[in-house]
């Protein structure tokens, strides 16, 4: 604290001091004032002031917490059918018949659309509900397209058990972009 400003009422960096409530009566600069608990309350309180939000209602406030938490479930659904994606492309042989390589692209592209997802729902930056529409309507459509393409595969394969096996891990594939879809689709329904 500088020298002299011992006592001195500091609201992020700024002397506040001339605008404490003396006596029930507002002392400052028409800045505003602070309130009996030692709040800075704005100038024309009540009134729309530009750089303070407006109040919130605990209704409000559960429906954000409700929103944040179905947007980082979804962000959670697509990292996890981005995992298993890009592992069941993995698996999938490059050479092999045109359902492997279905499988390879389905899941190639399902993990980079999740992917793409889960960081734009992961950004802390202020997005275009818009956009994040289009990119969570977008990653379910991919996702249940990846889904039934892995189901299918599952289908066809030759019951050998090895990893070149078409039908390999297909299930588990499937199944996370599935809840990934789910997740999507829960999420899609707090946008407004």
């Amino acid at each position: 604290m500088p020298a002299g400003a011992r006592g001195a009422h500091v609201h992020c960096g700024v002397d506040i001091s001339n605008e404490v409530r003396w006596a029930g009566q507002n002392v400052g600069c028409g800045r505003g004032h602070v309130n009996n608990l030692g709040t800075r309350v704005p100038a024309g309180f009540g009134a729309a002031v530009s750089g303070y939000p407006d109040p919130v209602s605990v209704t409000e406030l559960q429906e954000l917490v409700r929103f944040l938490e179905d947007r980082f479930a979804c962000a959670q659904a697509c990292t996890e059918c981005a995992r298993a994606c890009a592992l069941r492309a993995s698996l999938a042989d490059v050479d092999g018949p045109e359902d492997q390589q279905l499988i390879r692209r389905k899941g190639i592209l399902c993990a980079e659309v999740c992917d793409a997802t889960c960081r734009l729902l992961a950004e802390q930056v202020t997005q275009s509900e818009d956009a994040m529409r289009s990119q969570v309507e977008w990653c379910r459509t991919i996702c249940l397209e990846t889904a039934h393409a892995f189901d299918v595969g599952a289908d066809s394969g030759d019951g050998s058990g090895s990893h070149s096996d078409s039908g390999f891990g297909s299930e588990e594939s499937a199944r996370a972009c599935r809840d990934c879809a789910r997740a999507c689709t829960e999420f899609l329904s707090r946008l407004r």
